[in-house]
């Protein structure tokens, strides 16, 4: 087997074709089963390893495997075997889409130190009968679980896995650090949802569709808790998932970004105002923030939770036009926070005239990320620093922030 790839693979070669392997480690010699076929290279399972690799460990969830549930991609491996894979894929994302030669550390986030445990947002799909369960790797089909091992323990107390959800789609269950849960409920088209009797206290929410819940019973409202901040999210707005990722981002963009007193910051892709507010609170009242947000409900989020910080202002609009329609021509510093899809071309070349002397990017895909690099080093920017961090174990997903500096 050879190296890893991006996606949780492995990589091998049959008869001149690359086969991407799951469940496979690197120098490990399996035996794979093909999943899918095109006309490039071919996908598989390894579903028996002949000569495993000493970072090889039994997976602890009985879901996962070869077939089996596709929420984690690096159970059969340790921790620190994960965290190495994915310091590799950062590193050739960068070097191969990106032409940047880095050494990459992949760092542990505190609250998980076995792995298990730290999902504080779970997204469950649910049967025609309306037993719960998770999506099998590229596939609809869906796996019943009874319980998840990555999920937060406040998230299994609800125990809605053992329950039956006549009429739902999906069921997220999310546990804040606030002490407060929450159920949201997406119905199948035409159909109302019996919400069955849970093992604990939750507001239970209906996703009405385009981003809108009805509350059902509950507020839906919870509070997360980073530093001496109170942060409100309205039911399933965005919010980092593991326990410690708030602080350790926000930490790791405001070391970057250096605000200091009097300066003029933007956070593009803001949502309910992490960033802003420890950049509000650093370049202080004789300073400005300025955050751009899309989703309505996280724009309301973010103005409650910045009120007390007059330097800060929130707009909902998209980053590729509110920024034009704001009149905004320059900054001193701008963190960037985009969804997987990451800045693209547009938002780039919109960022890169800003003239910023500090870009902090934060990502979550490595391969965007590096592709975005490469645009801001046409434009005059060179990365000046990065992290890494495993925000998500068990998982291929690893969270990036860079400092970007004009050349």
């Amino acid at each position: 087997m050879g190296p890893v790839a991006h996606g949780g693979w492995c990589v091998a070669r049959h008869e001149g074709r690359v086969v991407f392997v799951r469940h496979a480690l690197p120098g490990e010699r399996v035996i794979a089963e093909i999943t899918e076929e095109s006309a490039k290279f071919l996908r598989a399972d390894a579903v028996e390893i002949l000569e495993p690799s000493p970072d090889r460990v039994v997976p602890p969830c009985p879901y996962a495997g070869p077939g089996r549930c596709g929420g984690c991609d690096w159970q059969h491996a340790t921790l620190d075997a994960q965290r190495r894979l994915k310091a590799q894929v950062v590193a050739e994302q960068l070097q191969r889409l990106a032409g940047i030669e880095r050494e990459v550390v992949v760092e542990e986030v505190p609250g998980a130190a076995d792995g298990l445990g730290w999902r504080t947002r779970v997204q469950f799909a649910a049967l025609p009968g309306g037993e719960l369960g998770f999506r099998r790797h590229r596939s609809h089909e869906i796996e019943p679980v009874d319980a998840c091992l990555i999920a937060h323990p406040e998230v299994e107390a609800v125990a809605a896995e053992t329950r039956t959800w006549a009429g739902a789609a999906g069921v997220e269950v999310i546990a804040s650090s606030g002490g407060e849960r929450a159920v949201v409920v997406r119905p199948r088209p035409r159909r109302s949802v019996t919400v069955p009797d849970l093992d604990a206290p939750a507001s239970i929410l209906v996703d009405q569709g385009k981003g809108r819940t009805e509350p059902r019973r509950g507020s839906g409202v919870l509070h997360e808790q980073v530093g001496e901040r109170r942060f409100r999210v309205m039911g399933s707005g965005f919010w980092q998932v593991h326990p410690g990722a708030a602080e350790t981002l926000l930490d790791a963009v405001l070391a970057y970004a250096a605000p200091e007193p009097g300066e003029w910051a933007l956070d593009l892709y803001c949502g309910v105002g992490l960033f802003a507010a420890g950049l509000a609170e650093a370049v202080g009242p004789e300073g400005a923030v300025f955050g751009l947000e899309s989703e309505a409900a996280a724009v309301r989020d973010a103005r409650a939770n910045l009120r007390d910080l007059p330097q800060a202002r929130v707009e909902r609009g998209r980053v590729e036009e509110a920024l034009d329609r704001f009149q905004i021509e320059r900054a001193d510093l701008v963190v960037v926070d985009p969804p997987r899809a990451g800045l693209g071309r547009e938002v780039v070349e919109r960022v890169a005239a800003l003239e910023a002397t500090r870009v902090v990017y934060v990502s979550c895909d490595p391969a965007t990320f590096a592709r975005d690099l490469k645009w801001l080093g046409e434009r005059g920017y060179r990365l000046a620093g990065l992290r890494a961090f495993d925000a998500f174990p068990m998982t291929h997903h690893v969270e990036c922030v860079g400092l970007l500096l004009p050349a």
